[in-house]
């Protein structure tokens, strides 16, 4: 690894990348302490401290939500945005069903689509947060339309211009600079929880019971290599089904076997966010029309309560064969597989090749989902385990997954890249 390393600092342009990386990066850490004119953060803040889906949100965020920062919303309502878009695309829409199998030039015709659906999620997202937070907590100086509709624009300005950042990352840098993004908002983070959870633990108590509590903070410590161990497990675990090839050209021999993985967790961490999502818009609507109802409706919709916690794991269980039913398509497989004179050993190609994917895609599909909601509810299950513990220190496994997934093909990038040059250079 350490090796690696090394390598990648030697290449010029590798270096650069990653130094562009680090610039853009700098620029979106300085934008997350700027806060909009007008907001009270304080009392925000407090509130996020005792809402497990604002904590969440101010995590992904790289604490800019809790600060009311220009840069409050993140990428999110791009990630909407493309999920929305891309759902749309499964033979929902035609127009859109055309643009995707219309190669590059589709491709960027959905993106600019994509581009323009941010902009009136992230506006709509902010004009009703701000509306939702004031009528609640009282964060603005003054009320009215003028002072939510220049709050909102702020917010949305600041969406873009994280959205170009990530442009600019992509194409200059190392990396998908979305992923990236996020990534650094979570990882900025990370720090704080450590030490927030030790003073929890360590910092207040007596001198009898700080043994006690180094120990459950080791024992969080554990558990959270513990949940990273099996992120990486579950994004790196597939399938291999053996495939073979009736042109004698395309024969291969016993010691190179061709395989068609199949991923353990094909929809990786968009089920999480589908659940998420599915859990806070009723509430988001509510919080408008009937305080009441909304107080709630929130309650029962808690995770950090028993009954919204099921809903949530079985919500998210639910939504990854669902993203997965989308992600892979077993009949195009079998059809691309026949068009390519391969087949699967022992398996009649055609129809029997097709229920034979279905149906191991679908047996994967419940290991994924299992690990997948396991890893998503262990955090907000520490919490009530240890009653001392806020739910605002736990990093939620939607944020581990990121960061892992992200962290590893961010490095297999930086690696095919660094190999690419060695050959370009042993070809020279």
């Amino acid at each position: 690894m350490m090796h690696t390393f090394v390598s990648l600092f030697k290449n010029k342009e590798i270096r650069k990348k990653i130094l562009f990386t680090l610039a853009m990066l700098l620029i979106y850490r300085i934008g997350s302490a700027i806060p909009v004119p007008g907001v009270d953060s304080a009392k925000l803040s407090a509130q996020i401290a005792d809402n497990s889906i604002l904590s969440m949100m101010n995590l992904l965020g790289g604490g800019a939500f809790e600060r009311m920062s220009v840069f409050a919303l993140g990428v999110t309502p791009y990630i909407t945005s493309s999920i929305i878009i891309q759902l749309l695309s499964m033979d929902v829409v035609p127009a859109l069903t055309e643009m995707a199998k219309s190669g590059q030039t589709g491709r960027t015709q959905m993106d600019r689509i994509t581009r323009y659906l941010a902009v009136v999620l992230a506006f709509v997202q902010a004009i009703s947060m701000v509306y939702a937070f004031d009528r609640q907590y009282n964060i603005l100086s003054t009320s009215g339309l003028s002072t939510y509709l220049f709050t909102a624009t702020l917010l949305t300005a600041g969406t873009q211009f994280l959205i170009w950042l990530g442009d600019r990352i992509s194409m200059f840098g190392i990396g998908n600079g979305i992923s990236i993004i996020i990534f650094a908002g979570i990882v900025s983070n990370m720090p704080a929880q450590f030490v927030q959870v030790w003073n929890i633990f360590v910092g207040g108590a007596e001198a009898g019971a700080m043994f006690s509590g180094v120990l459950e903070f080791i024992l969080y410590v554990i558990l959270y290599l513990v949940i990273i161990v099996g992120v990486v497990i579950m994004e790196t675990a597939v399938r291999k089904i053996p495939i073979q090839y009736t042109s004698s050209s395309n024969t291969r021999g016993n010691g190179d076997i061709t395989y068609l993985p199949f991923k353990i967790n094909s929809a990786s961490v968009i089920p999480v966010i589908f659940a998420s999502s599915i859990m806070t818009a009723p509430q988001i609507i509510l919080s408008f029309f009937n305080q009441e109802a909304y107080q709630k409706l929130s309650s029962i919709l808690s995770v950090q309560r028993p009954l919204g916690l099921i809903i949530y794991a079985v919500l998210t269980f639910l939504f990854t064969f669902f993203y997965t039913d989308l992600q892979v398509d077993p009949d195009k497989i079998a059809e691309n597989l026949a068009k390519s004179g391969a087949y699967i050993p022992g398996i009649r190609p055609g129809v029997e090749t097709k229920t034979y994917l279905r149906k191991v895609l679908n047996r994967i599909t419940v290991l994924g989902a299992t690990a997948l909601t396991v890893i998503a509810v262990i955090p907000y299950l520490l919490p009530m385990v240890i009653k001392s513990l806020p739910s605002s220190v736990s990093l939620g496994g939607t944020g581990i997954i990121i960061v892992v997934g992200v962290a590893m093909e961010t490095m297999s990038q930086l690696k095919g890249q660094l190999t690419q040059k060695q050959y370009h250079g042993f070809l020279n």
